[in-house]
């Protein structure tokens, strides 16, 4: 394999006049996690399926694996694994069943089957559950099973689409464990999310909003160096109206909600009574104004706004 798993330059896809990906190029390291962090939409998905030879890109190059996304898709597809959101299984088939068919498909060897039959249901703790049809399993259930089938052929490159939608937190912490695990065991993975906690995980992150990449590092070097000003966390009565009168004051470079606060941002820290004082004329109770560090959210939406 070349010194990058994965390597992208000015890729595009249109759908007639629709651009879903527009120009983007990145690079992702051999046993790098590499995260694709954006809302729907975005063009995370569809970037995966041309790097996956799924769709052919309208211009541009990439490549995985050193194989060509435009010329060598079925090269690719023998080489990665892919797990999309939906979990790629076949309801109407047994967990055994879909377990057998992907072996099939990947052309496995038949001495490593039921080796890697045992280790998926292990993993996916299906013992006993083996010939359970696959559209009565729970959604983490699945989200195992699915993994385990998109492994089992030890692909040193991984894809995984939006893996962990609709799956409880729990869940989730287990899979990004397994995730990890088969990083540190030489894997390339590349996943897209829009949940800000599993992007802090990954090693580097690339922000993609409206098909464009806006950002791409490390989470601490995005929140570190891409965010620019003081961001205060204001807890007051009333936030709603609160957000409404800091939208109006010069020195707010951007206002937000989160959750029960407010996240304004401001060029000096001595700005800040000024804030207090906007809130206070109009009769908001200020619990607090605190100086916070910006998480990767902060800094997604300061990139957004800040491009348009």
């Amino acid at each position: 394999m070349p010194d990058h798993a994965i390597e992208v330059n000015n890729l595009v896809k249109k759908f007639g006049a629709f651009t879903a990906v527009n120009r983007i190029s990145f690079t992702v390291d051999r046993g790098e996690v590499f995260g694709f962090l954006g809302p729907n939409g975005a063009g995370k998905t569809t970037t995966i399926r041309m790097l996956c030879g799924l769709l052919t890109p309208t211009s541009g190059e990439g490549k995985v694996g050193g194989f060509d996304i435009a010329k060598e898709s079925e090269a690719i597809k023998k080489n990665i694994g892919y797990m999309s959101q939906k979990f790629s299984l076949y309801d109407d088939l047994t967990v055994v069943e879909n377990i057998d068919f992907y072996a099939g498909m990947y052309q496995t060897k038949r001495e490593t089957r039921k080796p890697k039959q045992e280790e998926i249901i292990k993993r996916a703790e299906l013992f006993g559950s083996e010939n359970i049809l696959t559209a009565n399993l729970a959604g983490s259930v699945k989200q195992h099973l699915a993994l385990g089938c998109a492994l089992i052929h030890d692909p040193a490159i991984l894809f995984l689409d939006e893996p962990t939608a609709g799956v409880d937190p729990l869940s989730r912490k287990k899979f990004w464990q397994v995730i990890k695990d088969l990083a540190r065991r030489g894997v390339t993975i590349l996943v897209t999310t829009h949940y800000m906690d599993e992007a802090e995980q990954c090693d580097r992150i690339a922000l993609i909003s409206s098909g464009q990449i806006i950002a791409c590092d490390s989470p601490q070097n995005l929140k570190s160096n891409y965010f620019q000003g003081l961001l205060l966390e204001i807890e007051c009565s009333n936030v709603m109206y609160g957000l409404e009168i800091l939208r109006e004051i010069p020195a707010c470079q951007d206002v937000a909600l989160y959750g029960l606060f407010l996240h304004v941002i401001i060029e000096r820290e001595d700005q800040a009574p000024e804030l207090e004082a906007a809130l206070k004329n109009k009769n908001i109770e200020v619990l607090r104004i605190e100086k916070i560090e910006p998480s990767l959210e902060d800094v997604f939406v300061f990139l957004v706004e800040k491009g348009t």
